[in-house]
Formats: structure tokens, sequence, C-alpha cells
């Protein structure tokens, strides 16, 4: 059957916008093994520079996170730095969106650049970034641990009600109350923390970035609600919860920690970011998987190359109150 050559325009027009569409809507990604720095992460001629604020906070300033640590005298004091970036758009007085970065000095050399140009094209809205470190110490039994490994709103409560008033009151940043404007991020347990802090709270938090994230058994103190710590997510909580107003973006490297580990272990990176992927796509959030082929935990040449794409893409279509 021959058709007129209208109709074989429109169908091509439909075929390309069906396959413009399908892109659009693929949710998990492949990359490496070969990697770059994304343009966004360099300092840019002719882009206005935000200036980066730091200072340390003590724990006998905290009435949530004395410290975990004890010895003969008692408990062991520690302090944790905190960089706060502020875009030159910013005016004092005015709600700020914020993402906050766990492990946040980490982040020191790379999340201003990529703020200050992204926010210069107006790719991202004119928006401040608080970077916290932990209290320091890795995993079971540590003060990092305690703060990041627990499945719980402790350390969201942290933030809100110890951390983001003390910079809003000695830098003058009004931080927007709208849970759309807040974004939180982090790699390895740190990333386990920040859909934590959206798990908990996405009155408080609906976007979340985390690299090789720690969805694993490491929580300690044990909890009976939650007996294999962040491994609970994807193997129960996920499934089991209604579906929450949150925006994912999760990445995990081909030799990420544990990847040669078996189910058993409960400590298998890999696998288990693999199945947060397949649990969030289940219950149809909005999420992204990012797959690192010949990349380790927490891969600084994955970060430098996605991370722009990473907030481009948790940020759009957001629009401030």
């Amino acid at each position: 059957m021959k058709y007129p050559p209208r109709f074989i325009c429109c169908s091509i027009l439909l075929s390309l916008t069906a396959a413009v569409c399908a892109l659009a809507e693929e949710t998990e990604f492949t990359i490496g093994p070969d990697y770059a720095d994304a343009p966004e992460t360099k300092v840019q001629e002719g882009v206005p520079q935000g200036q980066t604020l730091e200072f340390t906070m003590d724990s006998k300033d905290s009435k949530i996170y004395k410290g975990i640590a004890k010895d003969q005298k008692g408990t062991v004091p520690y302090q944790r730095k905190v960089a706060v970036y502020v875009p030159s758009q910013y005016k004092p007085g005015d709600e700020a969106p914020f993402i906050v970065a766990q492990d946040g000095l980490g982040y020191r050399g790379t999340l201003p650049n990529v703020l200050n140009n992204m926010i210069h094209e107006k790719r991202l809205p004119v928006m401040v970034a608080v970077m916290i470190n932990s209290g320091g110490g890795d995993s079971k039994g540590s003060q990092r641990g305690l703060e990041y490994d627990t499945v719980d709103d402790t350390y969201a409560k942290f933030i809100e009600k110890e951390v983001l008033p003390k910079i809003s009151k000695d830098y003058k940043i009004r931080f927007t109350a709208d849970p759309e404007g807040r974004a939180t991020m982090g790699g390895s347990s740190g990333g386990a923390a920040a859909f934590t802090m959206a798990w908990f709270h996405p009155d408080l938090y609906r976007k979340v970035i985390t690299y090789s994230g720690t969805y694993v058994d490491q929580q300690f103190p044990a909890n009976p609600k939650t007996p294999h710590g962040a491994w609970e997510y994807h193997e129960n909580l996920i499934k089991k919860s209604a579906k929450k107003p949150i925006r994912v973006w999760l990445e995990v490297s081909e030799n990420d920690n544990g990847h040669d580990r078996d189910e058993a272990s409960l400590h298998n990176w890999v696998m288990a970011n693999q199945r947060m992927s397949a649990e969030l796509k289940a219950k149809e959030y909005d999420y992204r998987y990012v797959f690192a082929k010949a990349a380790g935990h927490t891969d600084g040449r994955v970060t430098k190359q996605t991370l722009p794409g990473a907030l481009e893409w948790l940020w759009r279509g957001y629009k401030a109150r």
C-alpha cells in the first residue's frame, strides 16, 4: 500500500519523537572505562566566583552528638570542619535553595567550581552548598559511622537544629524551608546518610545524589527495627513503604567495595546499589542509576565527570516558591 508524502513525513516525525522520548526516559546508564573531567569542574574565565566560608564545630556545643569514643576520663571530644559556599549572585536575606554535602571538605575543590559555572549559565538556581565533615573515624564504632550509617532521622535533625541555624546566624543566610529546594549528597557512608535524610524527612529533603552509597550493613549500635542497617532499604524498606516524593541519582563502580563478596556478607556495594536501583524502579521513583566501568569506590574520576549532569538532572524543573 502506498502512502501520500505528507503521511510519510508525519510518520517519520512521530518515530523520531518517540525515539527522543524513549531516550529522555532512560533511567540506567553505563559509563567508562575512560573518564574525563567535565568542563564545569574547572574555573572558567568571566564567571563570577562565589565565596567559601570555613569554620569548625566542637562536640561540646552539640546536644545531639556528644561523642561516641570514650576513655578513662569519659567522652572524648572531637571537632568537625564545615565549609559554606555562597554564590556571588546571592543577596543576603533572600531565601536560598541549598545542598548539603557529607564528607563535605572532600568536595571543596570541585563543587564550588561546578556551582559557579552552572549558576552563571542559569542551569542551576542561585544556591548555597553546605559542605560538612563527619565527627571522624570510619565504620562501626566511629563517630562518622554513628552519624552516617544509622538508619533513623538523628543526623537530619542534627543538620536542621544545629548546623543550619549556626550558619544562618553567623553568615546571614536564609535557607529555604521548601523541601523541593533542599538537596543532599555524599559518597560511601556519606551517600547512605544523604539518602537517609530524605527517606526519613521528605518534608525537609527531596533531592539526593549518592556515589558508591553504603547501602550495606554497617549500622552501630544495632537497631532491631533495621537489623541489617542500610541493607534494609533495598531488602525491605523501599518495597514495603509508600512511595516518597524524593528524586534520587545514584552511582556504583565496577570495582567498588565488596564487589567480589557474596550476598550473605551484606557487604557488597555493587549488589546493594543494583538492588537499590531495582527497588526504586519497581516503585516508580524518579531516579537515575549509573554503573561506572573500571572504577573504584567513590572514584574521583567518576565524580568529576558526572557531578554537573547529576546536579542538572536533580534540579530540573525547580521553581522557587
